[in-house]
């Protein structure tokens, strides 16, 4: 093993070499243990089809943080991974390929064949994500991976849908749905993206059957037309009360249809009046349903018109619209037409309009299974982080519609249901029936239609841990403790989540529901293909580390709201990274002698109050131990971001740019006793700084940690976890200690540190050297005055100050001097130790002359007619402005150089 770390921090020598040997070494897996507390988290299964994205680079080091704290904390922790068979995005792409490559239509493979593709294209493609899940650093449990389609998740999709059933809640019916005429399928209400367009209302007549004038009505879907059933009116309408139970007529089609009343009509919107489409609009079919009205279609299943729209029918649905919108109004039935932005509903894989429609379908009943979901948030047994996101989960399931669960594809969970092709019963079932339980006929075939994904990944909590059967994983792991995931899809998928758990298993699948929001480009703009702003995780990984990437998201983002990606960021935390490398670097060579050898270091086996601590070593451990019960709590709370800053501060600003800087005369003195303590102390330090660390960077964390040198304790512990290679992932959490608070130290230093700060204020203002020499007056009285003593070999070692005259009178400080003040404590360094007033002299006398040019210059300018007459307003202003700045500059430089004058 080599004796130090590399000189140059390079995250490509040790992050996939770490990752493997964690693999390996099983430092990811969760184990059954009674003395230990559970904590589980589930992944939300990526698609089988995709690949990692930033979106997945939050997710996903979110619960790696989780879990890598709780590991530390001694709890069992699972994180269980596992990918979703994404029957749409699967399909698509399965076949487009045999599309390119061969020509063919899965139809001329035939499903068994077409599957059989699948299953192949799944097992050569499938594991790309969770391999790039690796680069991030997710310390999944691998071992315990699920596929929704696997044989357990299947089981568990069957048994669910069996149970939903028989107790009545699972019902096959001709209703509205949502069609993808692209995809070929049903969609259900949470899988259609809703956004709000610009487009047309159409005005049309529909004159009276009775030879009057009829009614108009506004309309943004002429095209449904040829499927109206009634002109619906509100009852309280008084334009149209002579007009309710008579009829109008369909304009060129001529077809009579009936004015009915209903609720629905709003009187304020349009003309109060609307056209009843009970077959391509879901408000209308309720209406249709009130009413008992017809409710024939005119659209295909894709997208193109039927026979009932006449000559425009095989025409696509958006071109009959133009073609028969034009025809009304050669006839003379158009009244207006006005530019309104318009609600549109778009299939969330492909983006196609969707087309409401009525169609054979499978459904869940909604209400019953929404109620335990309802009452689950409402009395805390599910919480969402941050709360305000329970709103959104709750005006879900309050306002929630019949779930429809089938799918028109063949990549999926086949639903169990069974026909008769001798008698037509129907059977859902377990297993496959051999005979037909009414007339006996083997002639049984399975239903066509796969389930909504959603279905399978709505029992992803318990189903990847064995149920239905009660396995020793469900009993211990279940339920589940944190579910991280994004707000767009709390109901797409927690809900399905919560409620079906409830359902069978009589428990919230978890206690926690953690929101976070998106991740954006620069501009705040959501990342898309379509505006080629995405950023790939994997790239910047290469170029910046894991550890780089995942802090700088985990610092950048707060519970449920979005965050910009900026590579000064990733500057920013790649450059923390490297301050922390070069600072254990230089505590590990100050460990070790020539040989490579640890040197002995203070032991605090018989207590901590028996070494020899100076009041550095004090603070520095009154800082850490801080930091602990910051972050702690911090990590408690969900405030991860919090947490992270946190750590940052007391390894950058506490650790490296102070506590070093303050021992490094210790350790090269030549007191051997106090070289001990001062090398415990670093070391202590920067171990429980490397705990607080590793959630978040657990590679650069990990590598310094197996450079130092580990207590009988520590390797006690490593043994008690079988945890042979004494990995950091798998030690102990620090825990905050009271008596390491040592309050009078920390005031001391602190004081001495502000001193210090003003200190180098006041070099910087002067723009004098760090290496000249100075001396300090201090005045104050009291306690303060105590304290600034204290700390004043502090202040002579790190602000290069050669003598320090403390008073309480402050009629001894000399008129020219540069000052500071710190509460009651005020500082002076004389102005002759600041300057070199010969260099003074020539540099100020070079700065007057060149802002007496600029002043002339902008007066020359504003005093030209010609140039404030043809200049706009705003270059006039900010050359005025330039003006006052250059002439305050001047005047200051002026006073400064006759006070130089003076010292010359």
């Amino acid at each position: 093993m080599e004796k130090n770390l590399a000189k140059t921090y390079n995250p490509k020598d040790f992050e996939d070499r770490i990752y493997e040997e964690w693999e390996r070494k099983g430092a990811f897996k969760a184990k059954i243990d009674k003395n230990k507390k559970p904590f589980t988290i589930v992944m939300p299964p990526p698609n089988i089809t995709g690949q990692l994205h930033m979106g997945h680079a939050l997710d996903q080091t979110l619960q790696d943080v989780l879990t890598r704290w709780k590991r530390m904390q001694g709890y069992s922790a699972l994180w269980l991974p596992g990918s979703d068979h994404a029957s749409i995005a699967t399909e698509v792409k399965v076949v487009n390929k045999i599309r390119e490559e061969e020509g063919k239509e899965k139809e001329d493979l035939g499903r068994e064949e077409f599957l059989k593709r699948v299953w192949e294209w799944k097992e050569e493609y499938g594991g790309r994500i969770t391999k790039q899940c690796r680069k991030l650093g997710d310390s999944c449990d691998w071992d315990r991976e699920r596929f929704t389609m696997d044989e357990g998740c299947s089981k568990a999709v069957n048994e669910m849908f069996v149970r939903l059933y028989e107790k009545g809640l699972i019902y096959r019916g001709n209703r509205l749905i949502n069609w993808c005429p692209e995809c070929g399928t049903s969609l259900s209400d949470a899988e259609v993206e809703h956004e709000d367009k610009n487009g047309k209302y159409w005005y049309f007549r529909y004159p009276g059957a009775d030879g009057s004038e009829g009614i108009v009505v506004a309309t943004s879907r002429p095209e449904t037309m040829f499927a109206d059933e009634a002109i619906a009116v509100h009852p309280e309408d008084e334009r149209y009360k002579d007009m309710v139970g008579k009829k109008v007529i369909l304009p060129i089609v001529g077809k009579e249809i009936p004015v009915i009343a209903d609720l629905y009509p709003d009187p304020e919107k349009g003309t109060g009046a609307v056209k009843i489409t009970p077959a391509h609009d879901p408000n209308d079919f309720e209406v249709g349903e009130r009413h008992h009205l017809s409710r024939p279609s005119c659209i295909n299943s894709d997208a193109t018109m039927n026979e009932l729209a006449g000559k425009y029918a095989g025409m696509d649905r958006f071109e009959c619209r133009k073609a028969w919108v034009a025809e009304l109004e050669a006839a003379g039935f158009l009244v207006k037409t006005e530019e309104k932005v318009i609600p549109s509903g778009e299939c969330y894989r492909c983006h196609t309009v969707i087309e409401p429609m009525l169609s054979d379908q499978w459904f869940v009943k909604m209400e019953e299974l929404a109620k335990p979901a309802i009452e689950a948030a409402k009395t805390g047994k599910l919480q969402h982080v941050p709360e305000r996101f329970e709103k959104i989960y709750l005006h879900w399931l309050e306002n929630i519609r019949d779930w429809c669960i089938s799918r028109q594809l063949w990549w999926g969970h086949r639903i169990p249901a069974y026909y008769c092709e001798e008698c037509g019963e129907m059977v859902v079932s377990r297993t496959a029936p051999d005979t037909c339980p009414k007339c006996g006929s083997t002639k049984m075939r399975q239903d066509e239609d796969v389930l909504d994904t959603w279905f399978s990944s709505g029992l992803w909590p318990f189903s990847t841990l064995g149920w239905p059967e009660k396995t020793p994983d469900l009993e211990y792991f279940y339920p589940t403790d944190v579910l991280v995931t994004g707000y767009d899809i709390i109901f797409f998928w927690v809900v399905r989540m919560v409620f079906s758990a409830l359902e069978v298993t009589g428990e919230s699948p978890f206690k926690y529901v953690y929101v976070h929001g998106l991740v954006r480009d620069a501009e705040g703009r959501k990342m898309s293909k379509s505006l080629g702003n995405g950023i790939d995780p994997l790239e910047i990984i290469d170029q910046y580390g894991a550890d780089a990437l995942r802090f700088m998201l985990m610092t950048g983002i707060t519970p449920g709201n979005d965050m910009r990606f900026k590579e000064d960021k990733l500057e920013s935390a790649r450059n923390f990274a490297n301050k922390l490398w070069n600072a254990s670097r230089f505590v590990i060579m100050n460990l070790q002698d020539e040989e490579g050898h640890f040197r002995e270091m203070a032991s605090e086996h018989d207590g901590l109050d028996r070494i020899a601590l100076q009041d550095e070593d004090k603070w520095i451990l009154a800082r850490v131990n801080d930091a602990v019960q910051y972050v702690t709590n911090s990590m408690e709370k969900f405030d991860l971001s919090l947490a992270g800053q946190r750590v940052y501060e007391v390894i950058w600003n506490e650790y490296c740019d102070w506590y070093i800087e303050l021992v490094k005369g210790r350790l090269y003195g030549e007191d051997e006793e106090d070289k001990k303590v001062a090398r415990y102390v670093l070391v202590r330090a920067l171990k429980d700084m490397l705990k607080l660390l590793h959630p978040f960077m657990p590679f650069i964390t990990e590598e310094i940690w197996s450079f130092l040198p580990k207590t009988e304790q520590e390797m006690a512990e490593a043994k008690a976890e079988g945890n042979p290679e004494d990995f950091l992932i798998k030690a102990s959490w620090p825990i905050f200690d009271a008596a390491l608070t040592f309050g009078q130290e920390v005031e001391k230093l602190d004081t001495a540190m502000e001193a210090i700060r003003a200190i180098r204020n006041i070099r910087a203002e002067a723009e004098a050297a760090p290496s000249r020499k100075l001396r300090a007056i201090i005045v104050s009285t009291g306690k303060d005055l105590d304290y600034i003593k204290a700390g004043e070999r502090y202040i002579k070692a790190l602000a290069n100050i050669t003598e320090i005259r403390f008073t309480e009178n402050k009629s001894e400080v000399p008129e020219e001097v540069m000052s500071a003040v710190m509460g009651a404590i005020e500082l002076f360094i004389p102005l002759d130790d600041l300057l070199d007033y010969k260099a003074e002299f020539e540099r100020l006398t070079k700065e007057k002359a060149r802002l007496e040019g600029e002043v002339k210059r902008v007066a020359g300018k504003l005093n030209n007619q010609g140039f404030v007459a043809k200049a706009p307003e705003k270059v006039i202003q900010e050359e005025r402005e330039k003006q006052v700045k250059y002439e305050d500059m001047l005047a200051k430089v002026t006073a400064r150089l006759a006070l130089v004058e003076k010292k010359l």
